[in-house]
């Protein structure tokens, strides 16, 4: 910027230098002028009659921001001076030795005899001198008024030549100035014809003009200064000039000159769209890692760059240089948009599975996100811009990087579970955290599946699509399934902890189906199926074990010893130590785990008592027994909630059939069979039966009663509804017993 203004004030500082010595001369002979050794009394007004005895202002500067003094105190000096008589007192001469006397006095006498005039005495202000340059342009004017005559204003304007211009880079500016020559020529006057070698200047002019607008152009995206920034503002404005002069063309039926019309607008569109396809052919951004990337990734990812600085260059500063009816963002916009386009449509046809890979990436996901940035965003219209690849070459890419991104999953899943299973084979122990046995495998596999499938729904934008990498998923979870049976059935030294681990993956696994949307729901369903064969199959292997040492404490249950001594504290004690042995897997999985022995261990305490060994014939017998069913229950609960199991359901059906064996009237006990038929449907017409059997002080007619009332109110209440099984699990010594009292509920 300090460029253009130290040319634009170039002449005018010469001129100024001339009037401040000639005001400076002015000012020494006025204040050496005497006559017989007394000031010479100057012809003023009155009432500037003082004004020679005040004290000698400084020489006025005419440069912009420098102080001066007022063009009236000027005016009033220079008008004394004027009225001095030729033939009186002269002043003083400057020495003879000064060596710019003699040119410095005939600049003065030029100048005294071009603008010699004699001011009328005590009617007017003497002229002033005034200099103002708010469009590079030196005014000089002078205001007086001749004797005799009407009051004339003279003024002159002396305005940069078109070269100046040019070399101020003031475009508009020369524009305007070639329209105002060319509607001389050719609208306001008859001289184009006649003046040929003024039409040819102006040509020359033109051509000239418009090589310094596209000049400025094509450093729209590599300007350095605030001038070049201000220069590209005009280049602007000189086009959108010649754009309405072309249209005045086009209305004015007189023959237009050669270079009508310009069609400077569209020219500027073409220049700005090979500076974009330069730029974008030898991008300036860095081209990347060479080392790792393959020649097809560093050129896409150095035009990706190459696009995102300069449209954010001009967001930033280019889009300040046009007015808002060029929309000049989204024509650069669209512009790189068809650029980066064309490129990648030349890249497709040649790019390998992992350049098809980084290729997608850029269309569906680092070029939108480059577009969503705020800045650009908020100047773009990214929707108008469509898709940089067309569906006909983005399908086949999309089946390409698909079908890698499924082969490969399934090759490093493959490879976690092989570890594992060399982990076993060579007899090494799985690692402890916090206490439990953990396997890598679960938390393996979900992180590559999670990481391929996350980033393949944001390449191809389509979760179903997506989804479908892990269709083969189901193969995977049964090479776990046969390892872990294996593990099973080999029974080595380390297999229970191998199985304790794995029941922590098959935790991981089952959560990470259900709460994420990343599978085909077939997929979901068979994997899920696995996995729970695979936990039950867990359980057996690790609870088996358990229930062999605790058979002789349940041989004890619903016996004569049971009912007089009360065995059950040994079942207690003994199940309280393997409850022990079992922990090892995670919390949860342990939860799940001790829930299923409670369960087994309820369904065995109740299966031993309706085999009915003991025979409870009179109502104090069926009190005793009653008290210690709910005893039995209650330590039982206590014991298993201690170790932190949450299947507090099973505590009821124990005091359920307590109350059954305490209540002695035909219609209470109906109602309690058919409570306890209604939480368990699976509660069977021989369950009722032998459950009644202990009651030895019933009829048979009375039995036969309660079972038929109970039957009927069952089967009109059922409603189909999910509910618990459980005496379905308690299996009577008669292989022809109905499944159910419902036979229905399953």
């Amino acid at each position: 910027m300090s460029h253009m203004m130290d040319k634009s004030t170039e002449n005018p500082s010469k001129k100024n230098g001339m009037i401040a010595k000639l005001t400076s001369f002015r000012h020494a002979t006025w204040k050496n002028t005497s006559l017989g050794g007394k000031k010479f009394k100057l012809h003023a007004p009155a009432k500037n009659s003082d004004s020679a005895a005040s004290p000698q202002p400084p020489s006025p500067s005419l440069n912009a921001g420098s102080a001066s003094t007022s063009p009236k105190s000027n005016q009033e000096k220079e008008d004394d001076e004027s009225d001095v008589s030729p033939h009186k007192s002269r002043p003083l001469t400057r020495s003879n030795t000064d060596p710019t006397t003699s040119t410095f006095d005939n600049t003065v006498k030029r100048v005294k005899e071009s603008f010699y005039f004699r001011w009328k005495k005590d009617e007017d202000k003497p002229p002033s001198i005034e200099e103002k340059d708010p469009n590079n342009t030196v005014k000089r004017e002078f205001s007086f008024r001749r004797k005799g005559h009407e009051d004339r204003r003279s003024s002159m304007e002396v305005k940069p030549t078109f070269e100046e211009y040019l070399e101020r880079q003031a475009f508009c500016e020369a524009t305007q100035q070639l329209i105002d020559r060319e509607k001389h020529l050719f609208w306001e006057t008859a001289e184009a014809e006649a003046n040929k070698e003024a039409v040819e200047k102006l040509a020359a002019d033109h051509k000239a003009l418009e090589q310094h607008v596209w000049q400025i152009l094509q450093q729209s995206l590599s300007l350095s200064t605030e001038e070049e920034v201000s220069a590209l503002a005009s280049a602007v404005k000189a086009i959108n000039l010649e754009e309405e002069q072309d249209q005045l063309w086009r209305q004015n039926p007189q023959t237009p000159p050669a270079w009508r019309p310009s069609e400077w607008k569209k020219h500027h569109d073409e220049v700005l769209q090979k500076l974009v396809n330069g730029r974008m052919d030898n991008p300036s951004s860095p081209i990347g890692d060479q080392v790792n990337q393959s020649s097809i990734e560093a050129e896409i990812q150095s035009m990706g760059r190459q696009l995102k600085e300069d449209l954010q260059w001009v967001v930033e500063v280019v889009k300040n240089c046009y007015p808002p009816e060029m929309d000049i963002c989204n024509f650069y916009a669209r512009q790189y948009h068809q650029t980066f386009s064309a490129r990648l449509k030349k890249i497709v046809g040649s790019v390998d599975d992992k350049d098809c890979s980084f290729l997608l990436r850029w269309v569906k996901e680092f070029y939108p996100e480059i577009l969503e940035k705020p800045e650009l965003a908020s100047n773009i219209n990214t929707e108008a811009l469509g898709k940089l690849l067309p569906d006909e070459l983005l399908k086949p890419l999309e089946e390409q990087y698909l079908s890698k991104q499924q082969k490969d999953l399934m090759i490093y899943i493959g490879r976690v579970l092989d570890e594992a299973k060399k982990e076993w084979d060579q007899g090494k122990e799985p690692t402890r955290d916090d206490g439990c046995y953990v396997s890598p495998v679960a938390y393996d596999v979900i992180q590559l599946i999670n990481g391929i499938v996350t980033s393949a729904h944001i390449t191809v934008r389509d979760p179903h699509k997506a989804q479908e990498i892990t269709s083969n998923l189901t193969d995977f979870m049964q090479r776990y399934q046969t390892f872990h049976e294996d593990v099973i059935k080999q029974n080595k030294p380390h297999s229970k902890a191998f199985i304790k681990a794995n029941l922590s993956c098959v935790e991981q696994f089952r959560d990470f189906l259900v709460e994420h949307d990343l599978f085909p729901e077939d997929v979901r369903e068979n994997c899920l199926q696995v996995l729970t064969e695979m936990k039950q199959s867990a359980h057996t292997y690790l609870l088996t074990p358990v229930h062999k040492i605790l058979k002789p404490h349940y041989q004890k249950l619903g016996t004569s010893d049971w009912l007089k001594k009360n065995t059950f504290e040994k079942l207690l004690n003994s199940t309280e130590d393997e409850l022990q042995e079992l922990q090892g897997s995670s919390q949860s999985s342990y939860q799940e785990l001790i829930g299923q022995l409670q369960q087994e261990v309820t369904v065995e305490y109740v299966r031993r008592l309706l085999k009915g060994k003991v025979k409870l014939k009179n109502t104090k017998k069926q009190q005793k027994a009653y008290k210690i069913v709910r005893e039995n229950a209650e330590k039982l609960h206590e014991l298993f909630a201690r170790m932190g199991s949450k299947q507090d359901w099973l505590k009821e059906i124990l005091t359920n059939i307590a109350e059954v064996l305490r209540l002695q009237d035909i219609p209470a006990i109906q109602m309690q069979i058919v409570s306890l038929g209604s939480a368990y449907p699976d509660l069977s017409e021989e369950h009722v039966s032998a459950l009644l059997k202990l009651k030895t002080n019933l009829s048979q007619a009375d039995m036969n009663t309660i079972t038929s009332t109970v039957l009927d109110t069952l089967k009109e209440s059922y409603t189909g509804g999910e509910t618990r099984r459980f005496f379905s699990n308690v299996v009577m010594m008669s292989p022809s017993f109905p499944t159910c009292i419902t036979s229905c509920s399953g």
